[in-house]
């Protein structure tokens, strides 16, 4: 199966989900290009936006899991190339 590059926006509106977020990033970390967090302090969220390069599965199979978490939204998007 071909690899694809993919996006994942991540909004962390409860915190007590970020330690299991952060285990699930750190145990995809070799499909994933790049990471930015942004704190929004005054409305008590997080935004994390993910890059990955890998096959849809894992990317889908990521998101997934991610946003079974409580509290955590989730959307990603896929390159055409």
């Amino acid at each position: 199966m071909d690899r694809r590059i993919a996006q994942i926006g991540i909004i962390v509106e409860n915190t007590e989900s970020v330690e299991k977020l952060n285990s699930l990033l750190h145990e995809y970390g070799e499909d994933i290009i790049g990471r930015m967090g942004i704190p929004y302090r005054e409305k008590n969220i997080n935004i994390i936006s993910i890059v990955m390069h890998s096959r849809q599965d894992v990317i889908s199979t990521l998101a997934g899991k991610l946003g079974m978490l409580d509290g955590v939204s989730v959307k990603t998007i896929y390159s055409k190339k």
